[in-house]
Parts: structure tokens; C-alpha cells; sequence
């Protein structure tokens, strides 16, 4: 075989590898347009650290709803609100306890929400969203990680989109501030699965 029906034969291969990689980033990218959370497939849930941070504890929220916009990323948007009377950490005793005004205080204050104000997401569906956040009462600004999962029709037919939003905030700053460090760490680690269909 000659080096140029070689050359050839790379450069056709790199080109078909090429357009197979925009055709996937294409089929990744969620289309444009205005979504609900399914709250059925969506979840919101915390990391901390137990007991001065000897070892790692998690609870999740069952209660999220929200809406988002999907555009461009100066466009897009993301809305999110958790009932807080909704965690569950598996332990009844606790979840009443974490009700309490001890920490999320649900009858004061029966949701926390966040309000993006600006979103960056790349190419690869990696980024960041940027927003208020409020909980237990109190507003703060918070960046969180985000990831674009992926987007398909679903069982009906319907466009879904999945996103992934990380990060960390300390929870003294948000007035929560029992049992700091002693029993939990300041520290929490949020984490908020997506899943949202288009309208």
C-alpha cells in the first residue's frame, strides 16, 4: 500500500471519528425550551461529616420541584425548591430531630430554594451555575458544579434532560449552627439529580 493511499485512509478515518464525536455532543446537548422537574426521578441530597467528621453521613430530601430554561448559556436558568419536612435519613428519631428548630426548623421555614443567576456550560456539558440560595431563612450567593447528564425521549415520548449540580456551603452561615463541630461539621456537601421534561 502506498503511503499516500495511507495518508488517506488516516485522514478519512480521523474525519469520520471527528464528525461521530460532534453527531454524539449533538445528541447530548438537551433542546432548547422551557422544563418541569419529574419529581419521581429527581433527587436532592446532603453529605456532612458525623460526629467531628469521624466518618461521612447522608440524608435526602423527597420532596423537589422546579422549573428550567435550556437556551444558550446567558438564557438558561434553573429553579429549584425542596420541601424540608421531606428529609430522610433512613431514622425516624432523626428525621424529626433535623425537623426541629435545631436545624431546619420545617415549620418556620418549610422550603429551601435556589435561583440560578448565571450558567456556564461548555461543549462537554460541564460548567457551572451560579444563583441564590435560601435556607433556613437566610438568602446567600452559592456556585455549584454542574454537569449535563444527557437528553432522550422518554417512555411517551417526551424530551427529558438530566443535570447534575454540586457543592459546598457551610451551614453556620444559614443560621444552622447546633452541634458545630461537635456532632456535624460546618461543612455540608449538596447534591442535586435533575431529571426535567420539556413543555
Amino acid at each position: 500500500m502506498s503511503l499516500t493511499i495511507v495518508r488517506r485512509s488516516l485522514t478519512s478515518a480521523l474525519l469520520a471519528a471527528g464528525l461521530a464525536a460532534t453527531a454524539f455532543a449533538s445528541a447530548a446537548s438537551a433542546p432548547a425550551g422551557n422544563y418541569k422537574i419529574d419529581p419521581v426521578h429527581s433527587v436532592a441530597y446532603f453529605e456532612i461529616g458525623h460526629a467531628g467528621g469521624i466518618s461521612r453521613f447522608m440524608g435526602r430530601f423527597n420532596d423537589m420541584n422546579g422549573d428550567l430554561v435550556v437556551d444558550t448559556p446567558e438564557k438558561s436558568k434553573i429553579k429549584v425548591e425542596i420541601k424540608t419536612d421531606s428529609v430522610d435519613t433512613r431514622s425516624e428519631a432523626l428525621d424529626k430531630h433535623l425537623k426541629s428548630p435545631d436545624f431546619f426548623n420545617a415549620v418556620q421555614f418549610p422550603t429551601m430554594n435556589f435561583a440560578s443567576t448565571a450558567v456556564t456550560l461548555n461543549a462537554a456539558g460541564e460548567g457551572t451555575v451560579a444563583g441564590n440560595l435560601t435556607l433556613h431563612g437566610v438568602t446567600k450567593p452559592v456556585t455549584l458544579k454542574l454537569r449535563r447528564i444527557g437528553s432522550g425521549l422518554g417512555m411517551k415520548g417526551e424530551t427529558r434532560a438530566g443535570y447534575v449540580a454540586t457543592g459546598t456551603i457551610k451551614r453556620s452561615e444559614f443560621g444552622m449552627n447546633y452541634g458545630v463541630p461537635k456532632a456535624a461539621t460546618d461543612e455540608v456537601e449538596l447534591h442535586i439529580n435533575i431529571e426535567a421534561v420539556k413543555q
